[in-house]
């Protein structure tokens, strides 16, 4: 059956043709131009629909499996971290396997395209006038589910955990305290929305101390509580963006 599937996929209206559509999808995603890649795979979607007919639902499932095992190797080829990109394939697929019914298959390839999106953002590259600064960003953002410190992550990076705080804020506007709590927020929300996972087991798998300060410190970045995001679909993610993020210091 699978191998069958693969052929609809492949002979939709010509190998070529869908995969520049494939194609003009990764670069929208690469773009961070997230409606854009949302139109194109829902052309891609109505394709396969076309020509699986009364197996359209499981068409679509095969080729977001897929779709989701290339989109892992892209991330591996921008040095996203080999732990992470299989935890992006096993979420991946998990979304598939929950969301994947004649009412959700199209939210599923928007699931899927934001979840995309989210890890390649995490991988832009900082551009502060500190280099330090820079590689302590993509170290919080490769080792957010540890339960890092401004002592361990000095000491990952042999200066003083006073030194380290003092650039941090001088360069990017904000505490690396601060940070880290957002940081993590910004991971939670897609367990939140993606997964069944208990807003307790949330709350410790990202270290908060207990699930009242994570509500609170959840709440005040997005507004809500873990409970309210979770069950309000409708409301956007929160996404961070640094106040001295471009500018020179």
């Amino acid at each position: 059956m699978y191998i069958k599937e693969i052929a609809v996929i492949n002979s939709v209206k010509g190998l070529d043709s869908f995969l520049e559509l494939e194609k003009k999808l990764f670069l929208h995603m690469y773009s961070l131009e997230l409606e854009a890649a949302k139109i194109v795979l829902r052309e891609m979607i109505e394709l396969i629909i076309k020509k699986a007919e009364k197996q359209m639902i499981l068409g679509v499932k095969y080729y977001y499996i897929q779709l989701t095992a290339v989109m892992g190797r892209k991330l591996y080829e921008n040095q996203v971290p080999a732990d992470k990109v299989m935890a992006f394939n096993i979420a991946s697929v998990k979304v598939i396997e929950t969301k994947m019914s004649d009412a959700q298959f199209l939210q599923c390839a928007d699931e899927l395209v934001e979840f995309f999106v989210m890890v390649i953002t995490e991988r832009k590259k900082p551009a502060f006038g500190h280099q330090t600064v820079n590689k302590v960003i993509i170290f919080i953002n490769d080792e957010i589910e540890n339960n890092l410190t401004v002592e361990n992550i000095a000491n990952q990076f042999n200066i003083s955990a006073s030194h380290l705080s003092r650039i941090f804020r001088e360069h990017t506007g904000v505490t690396l305290v601060e940070y880290l709590n957002i940081r993590k927020v910004e991971e939670c929300q897609y367990f939140l929305r993606h997964t069944n996972k208990g807003i307790s087991d949330i709350s410790d798998s990202f270290h908060f101390c207990n699930q009242s300060y994570f509500t609170r410190i959840f709440k005040k970045y997005t507004g809500l509580t873990p409970k309210q995001f979770r069950d309000h679909q409708e409301y956007p993610n929160f996404n961070y963006n640094f106040p001295n993020e471009n500018k020179a210091i």
